[in-house]
């Protein structure tokens, strides 16, 4: 197979941009900050690393594979994709774009933070639906172990937040 096109990171990173979280299908996994390290050899072969969110998260061979099935589309020499926790992902790498997206799909985003997380980060979180914070956390365990339940008491709609994570 001849290569013709020599791939640079960015153009990975423009490809995985298509690649969409399977639980939360408003966001790339580039924009959930999973993606932590792309290397493109002069050989032209691709080297991807993933970090999940949680250790224990069901949709990361999903997401592997995913990122292998776009990657195979690119004009590369070779490919591998690396799950490890070499970086510890938290929702810090989250893009301003992804949190868009967190609230398009009616999560809440997590907000940015420069300390430990604390409990108290889950009280009053601002609604996806209205912007309020007359939120009552209804419990920090949602259907997901990186969410949280919450409803509004001003647009009378009860939420998910995507839970910080430090």
């Amino acid at each position: 197979m001849e290569i013709k096109t020599v791939q640079t990171k960015n153009d990975i990173l423009k490809a995985l941009d298509d690649v969409k979280d399977p639980e939360i299908p408003t966001i790339s996994i580039v924009d959930l900050g999973i993606v932590t390290g792309i290397e493109v050899s002069e050989d032209n072969f691709v080297s991807v690393r993933l970090t999940p969110t949680f250790s224990g998260c069901p949709a990361l061979k999903i997401m592997e594979s995913m990122v292998k099935e776009r990657i195979e589309k690119l004009d590369v020499a070779g490919y591998e994709v690396i799950t490890n926790f070499d970086t510890q992902w938290n929702t810090n790498m989250i893009t301003e774009k992804g949190r868009e997206a967190l609230k398009k799909h009616g999560l809440a985003p997590p907000e940015h933070f420069s300390e430990l997380v604390q409990i108290e980060m889950l009280e009053k979180v601002k609604c996806p639906h209205c912007g309020s914070r007359n939120t009552l956390l209804k419990s920090p365990f949602g259907p997901t172990l990186c969410r949280s339940l919450h409803y509004c008491s001003d647009c009378l709609n009860a939420f998910e937040q995507f839970k910080p994570v430090s």
